[in-house]
């Protein structure tokens, strides 16, 4: 396997460092072949790299959501929640209507996944997780001004504690939890998928809840 060169945060289309998820791509591309099909990459804000100050760390792209559109959490009930609610903290401008050329703007904001292709069953497996943090670590370093970081779920958690080099026993994962991690704080949420939301284990409630606590800090740290 060779490794992209270092300090490269965005894969190529035809990425094949993982050889699953790259045959995975393909045989999409074969029955959909107007879709994206391809490494989604992130999506910053409207200001340029340097205005970013949060970042949100999913797990991966959905099949009929990231994998189709090419824009992070926009396609599926993910992006519903989620774009609702950065509107609703002041990290985006627009109206989100789930296309990629719907006109919404990230404001000193960043979305990107732990995993950049999708992963069949949206299940990626450890060495592909591992693999990806080549990208995940210097998308992090991308944003020099970056202070605040949430993880969403336990997989894209503990990738990004490892992207910013810090032990996953030091972090461990928790709906709310927030911990400085060198000039960062990273915090945490179960992910905003239809899963977690119909079962109760994640409710609107408790995902605004910690975008209050982001922007409290974020408002602080100014």
């Amino acid at each position: 396997m060779t490794l992209p060169l270092a300090g490269l945060s965005e894969p190529s289309r035809d990425c094949a460092l993982c050889p699953r998820l790259h045959d995975f791509i393909a045989l999409w591309r074969s029955k959909e072949p107007q879709w994206f099909n391809a490494p989604v990459p992130t999506f910053a804000s409207r200001d340029g790299d340097e205005s970013v100050r949060f970042l949100i760390v999913g797990l991966a792209p959905g099949l009929r959501g990231a994998n189709r559109t090419g824009r992070p959490f926009t396609g599926d009930y993910a992006g519903d929640l989620l774009y609702s609610t950065l509107s609703r903290f002041g990290f985006s401008s627009g109206e989100f209507k789930a296309r990629p050329d719907d006109g919404v703007q990230l404001i000193e904001t960043a979305l990107t996944n732990a995993v950049r292709c999708v992963p069949p069953e949206n299940k990626p497996v450890g060495a592909e997780i591992a693999t990806c943090r080549n990208f995940l670590t210097p998308t992090i370093n991308r944003f020099p001004n970056l202070r605040a970081i949430l993880a969403l779920g336990t997989i894209a958690h503990q990738s990004t504690v490892r992207a910013l080099g810090q032990r996953v026993a030091e972090y461990p994962f928790g709906h709310g939890a927030a911990k400085d991690a060198g000039a960062v704080r990273l915090f945490s949420s179960y992910h905003c998928s239809r899963y977690n939301t119909n079962t109760g284990r994640l409710t609107e409630e408790m995902f605004v809840s910690v975008f209050a606590d982001i922007r409290e800090f974020l408002d602080h740290e100014r």
